[in-house]
């Protein structure tokens, strides 16, 4: 069983509902019980990353989140789940997030340069754009180099361990789309809004031991 964390925002029956659609038994919970016993574990995310922190400290899901990492159950975080992992954002000043992995979370706002033709890209980098693999994980498994993925978000992650990326996007800058750290995988992209590689990619992650 797969358990996918509610901790009051974000697209979870989306994600839910995408991972069904790949065979998989999925699970819409904020019960540490639950979401400590299942076999694999998703966070999504949509919204801003203090809201989504301020929700999980009062939900008391923190310590579940971190705990089930560290039992080494394959662990997926979508969009703002991937931003949550890190250290701290930048987004209405400096928030600290759960601090699993090193690095911060940064805006385009003033990092995106114009577009060659003048025209300033928009924030938020919102639509359909490349994935370039830098780091074959199971999750990528039959997903060719460059695949179109849909993303929606102002924001990004910035690792301090190369190691941990996976895959990088070019919007006016080169940043990382996806992140891979022993147990953890991690997309700035929306699987389950991305089609039928979106959907491969949660089928990969649901067949994860």
């Amino acid at each position: 069983m797969i358990a996918v964390i509610d901790y009051g925002m974000g697209n979870l029956r989306s994600v839910q509902k995408a991972l069904e659609t790949v065979g998989a038994r999925a699970v819409v919970t904020r019960d540490p019980v639950r979401i400590l016993s299942a076999s694999s574990v998703v966070l999504p995310g949509v919204g801003a990353f203090k809201d989504c922190m301020d929700n999980l400290q009062r939900l008391e899901l923190v310590d579940v989140v971190c705990r089930s990492i560290q039992s080494g159950k394959p662990f997926l975080g979508i969009c703002l789940g991937l931003q949550l992992l890190f250290h701290q954002s930048e987004e209405f000043g400096q928030v600290s997030g759960l601090e699993i992995l090193s690095g911060d979370v940064v805006g385009f706002a003033g990092r995106v340069p114009d577009s060659e033709n003048g025209s300033s890209l928009k924030v938020p980098h919102m639509g359909w754009n490349t994935v370039r693999i830098k780091k074959n994980n199971p999750l990528f498994q039959s997903i060719p180099d460059a695949s179109y993925f849909y993303f929606v978000h102002s924001y990004f992650v910035v690792p301090k361990q190369p190691d941990d990326i996976a895959a990088t996007t070019q919007y006016g800058i080169e940043f990382v789309s996806s992140v891979h750290h022993e147990n953890i995988y991690a997309f700035q992209f929306h699987p389950e809004k991305s089609q039928k590689l979106g959907l491969t990619i949660l089928k990969n992650f649901s067949q994860l031991k």
